[in-house]
């Protein structure tokens, strides 16, 4: 019997070779997938590794070691032993560490308002470029930066003291206050550092902006060995560990030790802290690992929910296609078993006779399949992630058995529509095609595919199990009504050609509505072709939406970090660095409270030059909206010294109040002044501050903060002389005061400062207020926190879809005006700058050279990387290459039923021939039954896979589980969809022309 079978497979070798392709249609699918997600989690494990910020590939273990000579303590580290510390976690593979310790101390600056930290650090001469002297050697050696070398006119050699102190924040002294025993240093060299961003100095800022008596410059800590460090008398320290990732340990393939290890490390460092005694702080875990470790989790989830889908689709539209073939083939052998059930075999043998040779063929396209999905994994894998591996795996197979299983399904299901029938109907040339049996079975599909919605609606779109079978039921059930409603048309349209004399498209129609298999290949063929839209219309919409993120995310082409700035000193220096106002724009991202909407404050006047919009830009609108026409600010006389003349009157013994003036230099040429004038004596004074900012072009007045003593009951009244108009509505006032009219001033009445301890303010009106905003949808805010955290009233001037780098809901605001109610007048630390793609090349230059000191970097083209090897896109990868899949197969079934048919065709033509049909009729029935079956399938396959992605595309998580606030689409464009449109048709309507072409040269 098996070498029976054999000889029959070998005699019909051509039908089954067709046969074990379509089987490893099916198998390799289900190979692949599982394949393609095991080496999709390196991928975006590698990619969000390369695209990580400096935090996310670092730790940080930090306490506090409190003042212990009061207690008699040591003055070394106390409480928790550096080296100890580090030995406990250095379980983390691959990672390198370094141990500091740092105080802040007193001697080399020349005013007490400044400190120098002095830190010690493990291997720090390694990463020092010496330029004078020597490093670090023995106990007392001290080495410190160029700058601050020079500034201070320091040279290698000389002996400095150093003595520990803490930072007074009390108004009235606001200076390092020494608390120790000096100590003698020798100054053994001057570095600089040799890679100021080295993952090497972790997070501590070691080298950011400081203030001297100078001015802003480049911080330059003095550092010293750690016994030197240990023998300074000396209060509060802060201890750290630093750990960074070294070479290597951030691979994709150590990620599941790592991830063990950091657990492991986070329970270690709350058992250790509990065990410190009180004289120490507990021990603090700072990294940005677990939410590196996070993204990646996210991305191999959201591969998890896609790549299922086109793998199923394709496998159930393989089995189909295996159910034609073998139904074809069985058609044509129908004569061949009617006789064998004439000569009275048994049925196992029939059965084993019928379906064998179809078996042996599935059998060998199961094991070509398995080895083929792992191989085009592998290769897809190389090709566009060279590096990364596909690393396969026997697991792989997993899901191999149940695709065979079902690709054996088929086999037996289309062999069993004729062994079920009588030997009577299988003699007949024209068997009687069984209606309600394949109505039955659509019922069942279209069954099938409702439940499948409806479990994926009530499971919020999870598509696991049954729902990753969900769009492929969907487009197959409304696939084969379609089908079997267009035969019948087929059968009208071929009766009203031929009555109307059109012999050849007559014949066309009627030999497709004559085949009993043309509508179940029909239906194959839409629901190919609406796969593949599917996938086509996944694509876009992911494409588009990574875009989306990309520039709208980001805001600007590019953006820079700035380290902090007063907003008019930012605004200025990037006006200076861009006078045409064209590639530039000053931007800060406001902080709010917990549960408020962000913030953006802009240069409006920039906004439409410099900020991203896909499709064009609604931005000049916007900044007419936000930059409505205001009052002339209060500026100052410009001299260097601010002068204001203020009577105080009313004021009880011991409840005066003290006064302190908000500027902002009207050139930007320096940062905010916070001018204390002291406690407003009662009569008329005269108060002074130094302000050389306001030398060169005055200075704008910010606000005026008028707080009280300690005292309960402070009120009394004060009238300010000659600064700002006296008319009460051009000033506003905090709750607690009220301002009025004088007759030489403008009379700001305390009423009750009790209940408002901060103080009151009192602010000239120099912009519109509420504050104009623009915001996000219909969302209305009432009030924001503003740049000086206090609550800010705005009115909705406008509405955007989103605001960029915010998404929504959000807000945005005009800086100038913002920075104009702020009363802190404190640099921002959020401050930006914003670039267009036509920004110079020396840009950064630029705005260095005006005072900035930039601190990241962000373009939207690192953005869209990044989103590239996230987990949507790398799935997506698999579907692109699922969609070509089901293209080709679609071909092959062409192919294959034009094959399957051929004979009965080529014996119709020819009698049709031989009775007078003229050639032409010959040839247009010949050539063109298929092309028009194929291009009949692609539009209504396009509307099939529309209608799919209507009912199941929201579900897939294409820009993954947790989308940004961005007006991201849900529908493809109609560019991509033609495109796929016409590339399936010219495929398909290509075969099939081949295929008629083919049965025309048989027609004599």
């Amino acid at each position: 019997m098996i070498s029976l079978i054999l000889t029959m497979v070998w005699a019909r070798r051509g039908p089954a070779i067709v046969l074990a392709v379509l089987a490893a249609f099916a198998v390799a699918p289900a190979v692949a997938a599982p394949a393609y997600l095991r080496a999709a989690d390196r991928v975006v494990a590698a990619g969000q590794v390369a695209q990580a910020d400096r935090g996310e590939k670092e730790m940080s273990i930090r306490a506090v070691d409190r003042d212990r000579r009061e207690d008699g303590g040591s003055s070394a580290t106390g409480g928790i032993d550096i080296a100890t510390t580090a030995a406990g976690v250095a379980e983390l593979p691959g990672f390198e560490y370094a141990y500091a310790a740092e105080l802040s101390a007193v001697g080399l600056e020349p005013d007490v308002r400044f400190r120098t930290r002095l830190v010690h650090r493990q291997d720090v001469c390694a990463h020092l470029v010496i330029v004078a002297g020597r490093c670090l050697l023995g106990e007392g050696d001290l080495v410190i930066g160029e700058q601050m070398a020079k500034r201070l006119e320091l040279t290698v050699g000389q002996s400095v003291e150093l003595t520990y102190a803490y930072y007074n924040n009390d108004p009235q002294v606001m200076a390092y206050i020494l608390d120790g025993e000096p100590k003698r240093f020798f100054l053994a060299g001057v570095y600089r550092p040799a890679d100021p961003g080295e993952i090497y100095w972790g997070e501590h800022g070691y080298f950011a902006p400081e203030e001297s008596t100078t001015g802003t410059h480049a911080g330059e800590p003095a550092f010293t060995g750690q016994t030197t460090f240990d023998l300074m008398n000396r209060g509060k320290v802060e201890l750290s560990v630093d750990g960074y990732a070294g070479p290597g340990a951030l691979d994709a393939d150590r990620l599941p030790a790592l991830r063990e290890a950091l657990t492991r490390l986070q329970a270690g460092i709350a058992d250790m802290g509990a065990g410190l005694d009180v004289g120490t702080d507990s021990l603090k875990l700072q990294t940005g690992i677990p939410q590196l470790l996070a993204r990646i989790d996210e991305g191999h989830t959201t591969a998890r929910r896609i790549v299922p889908v086109p793998a199923v689709a394709l496998v159930v539209l393989a089995c189909l296609a295996i159910l034609l073939a073998v139904a074809a083939g069985a058609e044509v052998r129908r004569p061949e078993t009617a006789v064998i059930a004439l000569r009275g075999a048994r049925q196992p043998h029939r059965w084993l006779l019928a379906a064998g040779e179809s078996l042996v063929a599935v059998l060998a396209g199961t094991v070509a399949g398995a080895l083929a999905g792992q191989l085009l994994v592998d290769a897809v894998v190389a090709v566009r992630w060279p590096g990364v591996g596909a690393d396969p795996h026997p697991d792989s197979l997993k899901y191999a058995p149940l695709a065979a299983a079902a690709a054996i399904l088929a086999v037996l299901l289309a062999q069993g529509v004729t062994m079920l029938r009588p030997v009577s109907e299988l003699l007949r040339r024209t068997p009687t095609p069984g209606r309600w049996a394949g109505i039955a079975i659509d019922i069942l599909i279209v069954a099938l595919a409702a439940g499948a919605v409806v479990q994926l609606a009530v499971g919020g779109g999870d598509l696991v199990g049954v729902g990753s079978a969900a769009p492929a039921l969907v487009m197959l059930a409304l696939a084969l009504p379609v089908a079997r409603s267009l035969r019948p048309l087929t059968a009208r349209s071929g009766h009203r050609a031929l009555g109307r004399g059109r012999l050849g498209a007559g014949l066309t129609w009627l030999l497709l509505a004559r085949r009993g298999a043309t509508g179940r290949v029909l239906a194959l063929l839409m629901a190919s072709v609406a796969v593949s839209a599917y996938m086509v219309a996944a694509s876009d919409v992911a494409a588009h939406s990574r875009r989306i993120q990309a520039d709208l995310g980001v805001g600007a082409d590019r953006v820079l970090s700035v380290a902090p700035v007063g907003r008019a000193q930012l605004i200025a220096a990037v006006a200076r660095a861009d006078p045409g106002a064209r590639v530039a724009m000053a931007a800060v991202a406001v902080s709010q409270r917990p549960g408020q909407p962000p913030v953006l404050a802009v240069d409006t006047t920039r906004l439409a030059a410099v900020a991203n919009w896909p499709g064009g830009t609604p931005y000049r609108q916007v900044a007419d909206l936000l930059r409505q026409a205001a009052p002339e600010p209060v500026v100052t006389p410009r001299t260097a010294e601010f002068t204001m003349e203020l009577s105080a009157e009313g004021f009880g013994p011991g409840r005066q109040v003290s006064v302190d003036a908000v500027l902002s230099p009207m050139d930007g040429s320096g940062p905010d002044v916070v001018a204390p004038m002291g406690v407003a004596q009662p009569g008329r004074h005269t108060y002074k501050y130094p302000a050389p900012q306001c030398q060169k072009n005055g200075c704008r007045l910010n606000a005026l903060h008028v707080s009280g003593s300690n005292s309960l009951g402070v009120r009394g009244t004060l009238t300010l002389h000659g600064l700002g108009g006296t008319d009460p509505a051009g000033w506003r006032i905090s709750q607690g005061g009220q301002v009025a009219a004088g007759p030489d001033g403008l009379r700001i009445e305390v009423t009750d400062l009790d209940r408002v301890p901060e103080g009151i303010l009192v602010q000239p009106v120099i912009t519109p207020w509420p504050l104009p905003a623009v915001a996000t949808g219909t969302f209305v805010p009432g009030a924001v926190t503003g740049l000086d955290y206090r609550p800010a009233r705005v009115a909705v001037a406008g509405r955007l879809p989103a605001i960029p780098q915010a998404g929504g809901p959000a807000l945005m605001v005009d800086l100038e005006y913002a920075d104009r109610i702020a009363t802190d007048g404190a640099p921002t630390p959020s401050g930006q700058v914003w670039l267009s793609p036509r920004a110079p090349a020396d840009m950064v230059d630029r705005l260095t050279a005006q005072g900035l000191t930039i601190t990241g970097d962000l373009r939207s083209t690192q953005l869209a990387a990044r989103l590239a090897r996230q987990g949507p896109a790398v799935a997506l990868g698999y579907a692109a290459v699922v969609g070509v899949l089901v293209a080709l197969l679609a071909a092959g079934v062409l192919v294959l039923t034009a094959a399957a048919g051929r004979e009965r065709q080529v014996e119709d033509l020819s009698a049709l021939r031989a009775q007078g049909l003229s050639r032409a009729a010959v040839r247009r029935a010949a050539l063109w039954s298929y092309p028009m079956l194929a291009l009949a399938a692609v539009p209504a396959g396009l509307v099939i896979g529309l209608a799919g992605w209507a009912a199941t595309g929201w579900a897939l998580p294409l820009s993954g589980l947790h989308p940004p606030p961005l007006p991201l689409p849900s529908w493809p464009g109609w560019i991509s969809l033609l495109v796929a449109g016409a590339a399936l048709a010219i495929l398909l309507g290509g075969t099939a022309l081949l295929a008629g072409r083919r049965t025309l040269r048989r027609v004599p």
